[in-house]
């Protein structure tokens, strides 16, 4: 059976919020088919363990604000080299080269389909808390602008 749409558009905003952390070689299989407990797994890289570790955040915060759901469980996130974020239905694994190179867990999963990303269409999907983001900054251009204006008369 393939992955339920509802995962697919999850792992989408996961990616998404990989891309806007710089993650590289992101890709996510369908491995529903050869295993009955995940349907998909979504790798990115990391280039050293701070940056594993802020991809992983993101991922989580974004996938929180986006659908209320937290991880059932996490590994990794003491040491930075691999961080596997286990949401039931699908798998996270944020890695650094090496680990990812040594494990090639691509070369496990090489016959399962691939999930197209969409990351130039879900970069827009990514939630900013509250007085934060661009419409914050707008809101506050905006009162600068009424303020200097009132000076001037």
């Amino acid at each position: 059976m393939a992955a339920v749409q509802d995962s697919i558009d999850a792992v989408r905003i996961a990616a998404a919020a990989a891309d806007s952390e710089k993650a590289e070689d992101m890709v996510a299989f369908d491995v529903s088919e050869p295993l009955a407990i995940t349907d998909i797994f979504f790798l990115a890289t990391g280039t050293s363990p701070r940056h594993v570790l802020a991809i992983a955040e993101e991922i989580e915060k974004q996938l929180y604000l986006a659908t209320k759901r937290d991880p059932r469980q996490r590994e990794g996130i003491e040491e930075g080299e691999w961080v596997l974020l286990d949401y039931g239905d699908f798998v996270v694994h944020v890695m650094d080269a090496e680990a990812r190179a040594f494990y090639d867990i691509e070369r496990l999963w090489k016959d399962c389909p691939r999930i197209d990303l969409q990351l130039p269409d879900t970069a827009s999907v990514l939630k900013e808390p509250e007085g934060t983001g661009a419409a914050a900054d707008d809101a506050d251009d905006d009162a600068a602008d009424d303020a200097e204006s009132s000076d001037e008369q």
